[in-house]
C-alpha cells in the first residue's frame, strides 16, 4: 500500500518535472540556449498566484492567468538582457548569466515575499478522492494530466506546424531562416516567454501539495535540468517521461528508506542512466556537417 502510495504521488510530482523540464526543451530546441533562471520562474508563478489570491483576494482565475501572463513577460526579459547579448557576441555567458539574474529575482522576492513558507489553499488538494481504496487528491491526477498534454502539444507544434517548423529552422541556420523572412530574435523571445509559462504553470500546480517560499524553485530547477538531460533535451516526449520516472523512483526511494536518501540515490541514478546513454533516453548525436 505504501508503495502504490508513493507511485501515486510521484507520477504527479514527477510530471511537474516534466513539466518544468518542457521548457528547458523549448528554449535548447530553438536557439541551443538553456534557461537556468527556470526555477525562478517557477517560484514565480507560485508567489505570485499566491500573492493575488489569497492576500490580494483576487478570484482564481484572475489569479492564474495574471501571473502567467507576466512569467511570460518575465522569460522575455531574461532573453533580452541575459542571453541575446551574450550569444551574439558567441559567448556562453549566458550560462551563468540567466542564473544570476535567477538569484536576484529569488533575494527580490525574499525581501518582499519574506522567507516563511506559506500555504496556497486549493479546493483540488482539500479532500482526496477515493480510487481503489486509495486517498488521492484531484490535483495529483491534474498535474500528470497538463504535464502530457503540453508534452502533447510542444511535440505536434513542432512536427506539424508551420510555425513549429519554422522554429527548428532558426537552430539549424539562422541567417538562412532570417532570409527567409523569419523574426530570428522574435521567435527565441517567445520560446523564452513559453518556457517560462511552463515553469510558472508547474509552480502553481504543485504550490497547494508543497509550500510557497522564495527558495522552492531551486533543487525543482536543478532536478527538472537533470530530467530534460536524461530524457533527450530535444524530446518532448522523451523529457516528459524522464520526468515521470524520476518522479516515481524519488518517491519510492523516499517511501522505503527516508527522504536522507532520496537525492543521494536518485542523483546517483541519473549519472549512470547518463553514463549507459550520453545523449538521455531518446536524444540523438549532434550531425557535424562539413
Amino acid at each position: 500500500m505504501l508503495a502504490v502510495m508513493a507511485i501515486i504521488s510521484g507520477f504527479g510530482l514527477g510530471s511537474m518535472y516534466g513539466l518544468l523540464a518542457l521548457g528547458f526543451s523549448l528554449t535548447y530546441t530553438v536557439s541551443n540556449t538553456v534557461n537556468f533562471a527556470q526555477g525562478s520562474s517557477m517560484m514565480l508563478g507560485a508567489v505570485l498566484c499566491y500573492t493575488f489570491a489569497v492576500t490580494m483576494k483576487w478570484h482564481m482565475a484572475s489569479s492564474i492567468v495574471l501571473p502567467l501572463l507576466l512569467c511570460a513577460i518575465w522569460g522575455v526579459v531574461v532573453e533580452r538582457f541575459t542571453v541575446r547579448p551574450f550569444v551574439r557576441r558567441g559567448s556562453s555567458a549566458w550560462l551563468m548569466a540567466t542564473l544570476a539574474l535567477g538569484i536576484v529575482l529569488e533575494n527580490a522576492v525574499l525581501f518582499t515575499f519574506g522567507k516563511e513558507p506559506r500555504s496556497l489553499p486549493s479546493s483540488l488538494a482539500a479532500r482526496p478522492l477515493s480510487i481503489a481504496g486509495l486517498g488521492v487528491y484531484p490535483l495529483q491526477l491534474l498535474i500528470p494530466f497538463m504535464g502530457l498534454l503540453m508534452a502533447l502539444a510542444l511535440h505536434l507544434v513542432f512536427r506539424c506546424t508551420l510555425r513549429g517548423k519554422a522554429w527548428l529552422a532558426v537552430v539549424q541556420n539562422p541567417d538562412a531562416a532570417q532570409l527567409m523572412g523569419i523574426n530570428v530574435t522574435g521567435t527565441i523571445a517567445v520560446a523564452y516567454a513559453v518556457s517560462s509559462v511552463f515553469a510558472g504553470g508547474a509552480g502553481m500546480l504543485i504550490a497547494p501539495l508543497f509550500n510557497v517560499s522564495s527558495d522552492m524553485g531551486t533543487l525543482f530547477g536543478i532536478k527538472a535540468f537533470a530530467v530534460a538531460i536524461l530524457g533527450g533535451i530535444t524530446s518532448a516526449w522523451g523529457v516528459m517521461l524522464a520526468g515521470c520516472s524520476y518522479g516515481i523512483i524519488e518517491a519510492l526511494i523516499t517511501a522505503l528508506f527516508g527522504s536522507p536518501y532520496t537525492n543521494v540515490v536518485t542523483f546517483t541514478l541519473v549519472i549512470i542512466a547518463l553514463t549507459c546513454m550520453p545523449h538521455g533516453l531518446f536524444g540523438r548525436a549532434g550531425v557535424k556537417k562539413v
